[in-house]
């Protein structure tokens, strides 16, 4: 008896409402959140720096009547300076891949969710690089043997019988307050593998049963997580990025690494107010967002095609090493 078979009646087509992508969650990325982004007209310029030691010197004298006040003032450097390198990547779209792209495909959508996700990981693993480095005053560095603030050192937190990172973070705090000037740090920026350790941290797991109730249990998040931490936010790199090659095994990783950072950032940029770190954007650039960033398609003809193309100039600046203190290898 001939039967038609399963390939006579239906053919293989792509479907048209689900396709996968793995495009990471903005969220995942604190490039942008951890210090204020400033727009800057130009790619490259200056900034005054106030002297820090003359605004917070006693200097006020006893006056007696008929005499003049004592005098004083303050010291400006305008040295430091900004420059917003460009990153750039293409996607290109040739003639052919565009007319025969299935329907579900939009090859421009696709090729600008690609990019932008690039973008991210670019800025992200730029900021690791940059600050979870050896460029702050203050630092610890983890090692086997227990706290010694006095040598610099602390003990890994994934030590978990007898570290001490709730003393270690305020030990920190006081340490970057006094070295710059009153500046109490404010955020703690971690990598996923630090905070996975410090939730399972008999020291945070006590901090967190005393806030419990019968009918509801002490669950860790980061709003209480900064309140134990005594900091206004606490920032979790969640992004990752594929250290293989194209074509070869892939082999993902956590951006932030097993550093942590306690700094001081004010909510916004503004005439006269310090931060650790400052991101300057270029946005003079034409068609550049408020991060640098800009998007554009063109007529590309050596591939006899489209080209979709993203920019990004900025420059991630260490504005002040004394604003903040590196826990340098906090975990094993």
């Amino acid at each position: 008896m001939a039967l038609p078979t399963l390939g006579d009646v239906h053919v293989n087509t792509a479907l048209t409402n689900v396709s996968l992508a793995y495009m990471q969650e903005a969220k995942n990325f604190v490039a942008s959140r951890v210090f204020p982004t400033v727009p800057v007209a130009k790619q490259a310029d200056r900034y005054y720096v106030f002297s820090r030691a003359d605004f917070n010197r006693n200097q006020m004298k006893r006056r007696a009547p008929g005499t003049t006040a004592a005098m004083t003032g303050f010291r400006l450097d305008n040295t430091p300076s900004y420059f917003a390198e460009r990153y750039s990547l293409g996607f290109p779209i040739p003639t052919e891949i565009r007319a025969n792209s299935d329907s579900v495909l939009n090859p421009d959508m696709n090729a600008t969710q690609f990019l932008t996700q690039q973008a991210l990981i670019n800025r992200e693993y730029n900021w690791a690089t940059k600050y979870f480095a050896d460029v702050w005053t203050s630092k610890y560095t983890g090692g086997s043997s227990a706290s010694v603030y006095g040598s610099n050192t602390i003990q890994y937190w994934d030590t978990t019988t007898t570290s001490t990172p709730i003393e270690d973070v305020r030990h920190m705090s006081t340490k970057v307050a006094l070295a710059g000037g009153g500046f109490r740090p404010n955020k703690l920026v971690l990598g996923r593998d630090v905070l996975d350790v410090l939730l399972d941290h008999p020291d945070i797991i006590d901090r967190l049963k005393a806030g419990q109730t019968p009918n509801g249990p002490a669950l860790a998040s980061l709003p209480k997580l900064a309140e134990i931490f005594g900091v206004e936010e606490v920032l979790v790199m969640d992004g990752v990025y594929n250290t293989g090659q194209e074509g070869g095994t892939e082999t993902s990783v956590y951006i932030g690494t097993k550093h942590a950072l306690l700094v001081y950032a004010p909510p916004a940029p503004g005439l006269m107010v310090p931060s650790a770190g400052y991101t300057f954007a270029w946005t003079g650039y034409f068609g550049a967002n408020m991060e640098g960033n800009r998007i554009k398609s063109y007529r590309f003809e050596p591939t006899d095609g489209d080209l979709v193309e993203i920019d990004a100039y900025y420059d991630q600046k260490l504005v002040s090493a004394d604003l903040g203190g590196l826990f340098y290898n906090a975990i094993q």
